[in-house]
């Protein structure tokens, strides 16, 4: 696209923004503090997914004052669910930053966002181009997509990022990055997209699939196993056996979890109502499914004290909301009815 079909491009895609784009809690205004957290927590993770956690994380850390603040285990306990918990220690080191060095201001360009802890390309152009109207391209897998379908090319590294340059409406260019973000998201999908509702349908050199498509990673099948090790004294009066990881652990380290065991043969598998808290039989109490990344896992959860040596803590029901479980912990301990579905205030 070259001369005018970009300009027309533009009008046609920011008309259709302007009337289309879905109404979501950090759209509601530019407050860098807001658009920020919710550009780290929609890395690698579903928009219905973070829209509950955003509020609570906000309604915990309503500044960047007081993130800088809290202590880690608070910041990952107000994550937990969202994976990827890397993206939660990063944004508490760099609120420690903005606050302590840069005395509570947030930097204005994305140079100065990409001087901070945890922040990339993507972020950095997402950030100063909504929230302070820097004239910066972003290019994630929505925006790599639209362009090679209207394109009819795919691009890559550094061509890919002066497409998206050569695009952006410097006039509007946050609201010109999130609509080409949404078009991606909810009409050119990676699979089946819905062609006849796009607004740039007449400028587009694919209408659909480019042919020789990355096949999506195969997706892996594991089985795991857990001990559910709890004590109820009645109401919300209780505690469950948790094991934490290790703090230099490569994946969610420091998160609390329950302990995993090694089934044995021919387990006795009994139904949750007929358990028995202080019965050395182990009873499978229920099966759920987890994915994540490209593994799906089975999980089997059994009413079963930790195997011998295993260290770990009681926890009571009332602070496991405010602990940093892992998501698949906080799924089984919901599941059990353990804990709430609502985040318990904190």
């Amino acid at each position: 696209m070259r001369g005018m079909n970009d300009e027309t491009f533009r009008r046609l895609l920011l008309e259709w923004y302007d009337a289309h784009a879905r109404e979501l809690p950090w759209r509601e205004s530019r407050d860098p503090y807001r658009v920020w957290v919710s550009e780290i927590m929609l890395q690698q993770t579903r928009v219905v997914a973070v829209i509950a956690h955003y509020h609570e994380f906000l309604r915990r850390f309503p500044t960047v004052r007081k993130l800088a603040a809290a202590r880690e285990a608070s910041v990952l306990a107000a994550w937990s669910g969202l994976g990827y918990y890397r993206r939660a220690r990063m944004m508490h080191a760099a609120a420690k930053v903005i606050a302590r060095e840069l005395g509570g201001k947030f930097p204005s360009t994305a140079a100065a966002w990409r001087k901070l802890p945890g922040i990339g390309r993507y972020t950095s152009a997402a950030i100063a181009s909504i929230a302070f109207d820097e004239p910066v391209a972003v290019v994630d897998g929505n925006v790599e997509r639209v362009l090679a379908r209207v394109g009819g090319q795919r691009l890559a590294g550094e061509t890919l990022w002066a497409a998206a340059e050569a695009m952006l409406d410097r006039g509007r260019p946050g609201d010109f990055n999130q609509a080409m973000m949404e078009l991606g998201a909810t009409v050119c999908t990676p699979r089946g997209p819905t062609c006849l509702t796009c607004p740039v349908i007449e400028l587009c050199a694919t209408r659909g699939e480019i042919a020789g498509g990355v096949k999506a990673a195969r997706q892996k099948k594991k089985e795991i196993h857990y001990a559910l090790d709890f004590q109820s004294k009645g109401g919300r009066d209780g505690s469950v056996f948790l094991v934490q990881r290790a703090r230099n652990a490569s994946l969610m380290a420091g998160m609390w979890e329950l302990p995993e065991i090694v089934p044995r043969a021919r387990e006795k598998q009994v139904s949750r109502s007929a358990r028995n808290d202080k019965a050395e039989v182990r009873a499978l109490l229920f099966t759920a499914r987890h994915s994540i990344t490209v593994t799906d896992y089975t999980v089997r959860v059994w009413s079963s004290a930790a195997p011998a040596g295993v260290r770990g803590e009681w926890v009571a029901m009332e602070r496991l909301g405010r602990i940093a479980l892992t998501g698949l912990a906080r799924k089984i301990l919901r599941k059990a009815e353990i804990m709430s579905e609502a985040p318990l205030k904190g």
